[in-house]
């Protein structure tokens, strides 16, 4: 039985693969792995059954037997540590491509996320205007470190890995805001990302998902 994951049944990111299965699914389409998906929509996320496996009711969850498990990072870093392709066979190597992975969630999508919420969330508070450029340097300073130590490479680390996966996700949820275009060296880091098969099966895969809800 390939393994199950669970994926918004309306995307609220309007099908521009930023949903947090879109990692994931990225993730099982690299390594060759066939998966299942279960929809969910948001009031079944929030139901017992579902916190059962997600104690606090998002997407997505993986299951693979009797493995259940939930946050995208750990569920990418579990199917990279089971197959081949995106983590390095060299231990140092491999060490490092894990490092990265906790980068791009621990050190650029705290700020990416805070963008987010000011943006959609505090839009109408009085301090909204003020808050804002904070919350932009905050980024910039990220993306700044981030662009510097990238370079000329295409990759992070040598040659692609789970830590690039994870990076490029969240930098995705950039593009709109224009902060990317300020360090020239990230879109083009996000774009050679983008153009892997795996990559676009997935997006092709979720974006499915959106088009057909659209039409409900």
């Amino acid at each position: 039985m390939p393994p199950t994951i669970t994926a918004f049944a309306n995307a609220p990111d309007r099908g521009r693969g930023l949903a947090r299965d879109m990692g994931v699914r990225w993730a099982l389409e690299e390594v060759g792995q066939p998966y299942d998906v279960r929809l969910l929509s948001f009031s079944e996320m929030k139901q017992a059954s579902h916190r059962a496996l997600h104690p606090f009711g998002q997407i997505p969850t993986y299951e693979d037997g009797g493995l259940v498990l939930f946050e995208s990072g750990a569920i990418v870093l579990h199917i990279a540590e089971r197959h081949a392709g995106l983590l390095p066979d060299e231990p140092e190597g491999r060490a490092r491509a894990i490092a990265w992975m906790f980068a791009a969630l621990s050190s650029l999508e705290p700020p990416v996320l805070d963008l987010t919420i000011a943006v959609i969330v505090e839009r109408n508070e009085a301090w909204y205007e003020q808050r804002l450029p904070r919350v932009k340097d905050r980024i910039r300073e990220r993306l700044r470190d981030l662009s510097v130590r990238l370079g000329n490479a295409d990759w992070l680390d040598g040659a692609f890995s789970a830590g690039d996966l994870m990076m490029i996700t969240v930098l995705r949820r950039l593009k709109a805001s224009g902060l990317l275009d300020e360090y020239p060296n990230l879109p083009a880091y996000v774009a050679r990302g983008e153009t892997r098969p795996a990559f676009r099966r997935a997006f092709d895969a979720q974006m499915a998902v959106f088009a057909a809800a659209s039409r409900n």
